[in-house]
């Protein structure tokens, strides 16, 4: 982060002088009063208010976490320890003000000092409604915070930096404006040697010795939300709930046209919003918006210089992304701690139209019944009218509840098909009314069909032994070629299909499997590898498989032999978190191996291609079942099967969820010492187990570092594997499970092979993991 360099107080002429002088490497934002507020410069962190029901105050700093006083794992908990419960949060640079929970004084506190009060003398008694902090003042209206009327008079004063850094407070001196003296504010905000407010009459004005530049003259509009960047502010208009800015707007991303907003927030050059209608974030001016959060909406923003940070409205777990818009030094990465913060301000009387009360009681915690430090005090939250991309809105805005979005994967009825782009509503009348006939036809055949079965069950038992017979002839063996009856050989497709069993593989025909997978066609495939490529076929019993079909490649460099003996060891694989093989087929150069199908998919899908996301108990459970399928193929065989590339994309998920290893790769000499490469399996397990706990890829360049095990073991190794936790699922109230995971996995990446645990004691680890995190 670059040099800021304070403003001195003394005099406005040196004021301005130093602004221009430092224009180019200087970074201030500023934005609205709120539960989440960010101090800027190089001293800059963020605090916001915590949902424990104290209104405390959780802060963290840049490229570590910081969690509040009651986090005893925090390894910087005393760096805030001693800042008193706040009812609203204001940052300026280097240093936040508050409003004090249970007096409605004005707090204010540095990075180097969080225990001393920067607040003057002559006004550490005064009660304020609003509090706005800028790069070196700070403004406030007077009046207590917890009551109806939420307007006054402003009071200003200095935030000046000593010659050995640290801060200290004045009287202001270019604040004392005579002509907004008299004035009463509703709310205000603070910038770069300005003021802005909305007075009660109606209108925004704006002072201070930079205010002019702005160009706010004239403004008769309310706002309900103001936020100030470096030389140029924003606001929400009351009426048309979209955004107005002034200033400095020459910016490579305008704001947005025809968008509704609930808040906003500002950074050196850049704003952020929250929707109002899907609660998601839309940021402008200088910004890089591929950053911004997909799929979350936000309940409150704050923005540093290059950074914004939110609250998200699902589970009020913290998110920060970078601006990403300074390619000469990097944006400082801050790292947000564990902690369920407070979706909005407490405020008395009840909500009004178009927001709800927020109900403490979704977070599942007992005693937990308020937000608030006083029970007659509540969060009034805006609420949404409308869902992100891929979720449809299945319940309505209430007065204690905000409206629900459900995924599209289980829409099931017209309310959700447009949105969703399924069938129209005339398609679906169609598809009922034909199946309303069908349950017609099968109704009325039920009883005919019950005698045929009858009949076919007697039928069965006579011609059992005939198949049996069958069977011994098509496969002597699991390996064996099927011999033909010289009788019947005249049509292949009549041949009968053999029953998957353990031990026993089933030998198919080409022109079966080609039927199967409409001749290997490309809309048929499910992925391609090293082997080949894999199809989904559809086998005439009914029955779903995929078959991997090799490449020319392989065929070249596998003789008959080696294919032979692979086949005899992958027949005797059988465990319930293995992909089990099924058949083969060996026919006119062709080598197709036929397994079972899993029908959702990898489990690299879902940790990063789009699909449904997993919740912490089902990836905790995918790791225990990835290590037992791993362990069987390490500890029942001899010599043990390595896997030599376990990842993400090799683990499938079934139709019950469950975890099966795929894609193992086959030692059959006995002579071999395996155990460094049942290390290396470890290791890569470690990696997998590394890439549920962050949610992100093993190596991924839109990452500095972009090694996932560059970046997390560190964090780990420093009691600060709570960082590295993913931060698009909801995060359980008990993670203890996770931090364990983090553990284990640190232990598996070793550089050391002799320091890293066997596959045996990682599943057994997990088993217990796993127990523990069913109260998650």
């Amino acid at each position: 982060m670059q040099t800021h360099l304070a403003i001195s107080g003394f005099s406005q002429a040196l004021q301005i002088f130093l602004l221009l002088l430092f224009w180019s490497i200087s970074a201030s934002g500023f934005g609205s009063m709120g539960p989440i507020s960010a101090s800027l410069g190089e001293d800059g962190f963020f605090c916001a208010i915590d949902a424990s029901g104290k209104q405390d105050v959780v802060c963290w700093g840049k490229n570590s976490s910081s969690s509040s006083p009651s986090s005893p794992s925090s390894s910087a908990s005393a760096y805030f320890s001693n800042i008193p419960p706040m009812a609203a949060l204001s940052g300026g640079q280097g240093f936040l003000c508050g409003i004090l929970a249970n007096m409605s004084q004005a707090y204010c506190w540095s990075s180097i000092g969080p225990g001393i009060d920067l607040v003057p003398l002559i006004f550490k008694t005064t009660a304020y409604s609003h509090i706005a902090a800028g790069v070196n003042h700070v403004c406030a209206i007077r009046g207590p915070y917890y009551s109806d009327h939420d307007s006054g008079i402003v009071d200003c004063w200095d935030i000046v930096k000593t010659p050995n850094r640290s801060l200290t407070s004045t009287e202001t001196t270019l604040f004392n404006d005579q002509s907004i003296s008299n004035l009463v504010f509703k709310n205000l905000i603070s910038g770069d040697g300005f003021s802005c407010g909305g007075i009660r009459e109606g209108g925004l004005v704006c002072w201070g010795p930079n205010s002019s530049s702005l160009g706010v003259f004239g403004v008769s509009e309310n706002f309900t939300a103001l936020a100030s960047a470096k030389v140029s502010l924003c606001g929400i208009s009351e009426i048309s709930m979209e955004v107005k800015c002034w200033g400095d707007t020459n910016w490579s991303i305008s704001p947005p046209n025809g968008t509704r907003f609930a808040s906003v927030s500002a950074g050196s050059r850049h704003f952020c919003g929250i929707r109002e209608d899907n609660h998601g974030v839309e940021c402008w001016g200088s910004f890089n918006s591929s950053s911004i959060p997909k799929g979350s909406g936000f309940k409150a923003i704050a923005s540093s210089d290059f950074s914004t940070c939110g609250i998200r409205e699902d589970d009020l777990v913290l998110d920060c992304w970078a601006s990403n818009v300074s390619s000469a030094s990097p944006p400082v990465v801050y790292d947000p701690p564990l902690e369920l913060c407070s979706p909005g301000l407490c405020t008395p009387g009840p909500c009004g139209e178009g927001k709800f009360t927020f109900n403490a009681s979704i977070l599942n915690e007992p005693d937990l019944t308020n937000l608030c430090v006083r029970k007659d005090l509540r969060i009034c939250s805006p609420c949404g009218s409308n869902c992100s991309e891929g979720f449809f809105l299945s319940s309505p805005c209430t007065e204690n509840s905000d409206r629900v979005c459900t995924a599209c994967s289980l829409c099931q009825n017209s309310s959700c098909w447009d949105i969703c782009g399924l069938h129209s509503p005339p398609e679906m009348k169609k598809l009922w009314h034909h199946l309303r006939r069908v349950a017609i036809i099968i109704g009325s055949s039920a009883s005919a069909l019950l005698l045929i079965l009858l009949g076919g069950c007697v039928l069965t038992r006579l011609i059992a032994s005939k198949q049996e017979e069958g069977i011994k002839k098509q496969s002597k063996s699991c390996m064996g070629k099927p011999e033909l009856d010289t009788e019947n050989n005249g049509d292949l497709h009549s041949l009968p299909s053999l029953a998957p069993c353990p031990g026993l593989a089933q030998v198919f025909r080409l022109s079966e499997l080609k039927d199967a997978t409409n001749g290997f066609k490309e809309f048929n495939e499910l992925g391609r590898g090293s082997y080949g490529f894999v199809y989904k076929a559809v086998l005439a019993d009914g029955r779903v498989v995929a078959v991997k079909r090799a490449n020319a490649a392989t065929i070249i460099h596998t003789n008959s032999r080696d294919f032979e003996m692979d086949l005899e060891i992958l027949c005797k694989i059988r465990h319930c978190n293995i992909v089990n093989l099924l058949g083969y087929c060996s026919e006119m150069g062709e080598r197709l191996l036929v397994y079972e199908y899993m029908p959702h998919g990898t489990l690299y899908d879902h940790l990063h291609g789009g699909l449904s996301p997993l919740n912490w108990s089902l990836r905790l459970k995918i790791s225990m079942q990835a290590a037992k399928g791993l362990e069987y193929l390490h500890k029942e065989f001899v010599p043990p099967i390595v896997h030599r590339d376990v990842k993400t994309s090799n683990i499938l998920l079934d139709s019950e969820w469950a975890a099966r290893i795929a894609d193992f790769g086959l030692i059959t000499s006995s002579d071999k010492d395996h155990s460094g490469d049942l290390e290396s399996d470890v290791y890569n397990f470690g990696i997998v187990l590394l890439e549920l706990l962050s949610g992100r890829k093993a190596c991924d360049r839109d990452y500095n570092p972009p090694s996932l095990i560059e970046w997390a073991v560190p964090l780990i190794k420093h009691g600060k594997a709570a960082a590295i936790i993913d931060r698009y699922i909801a995060l359980p109230r008990n993670v203890e499970p996770l931090l364990k995971l983090a553990d284990l996995a640190e232990l598996a990446v070793r550089e050391n092979p002799n320091e890293r645990p066997s596959i045996s004691d990682i599943a057994s680890s997990l088993e217990q993991i796993v127990k523990e995190g069913l109260i998650l």
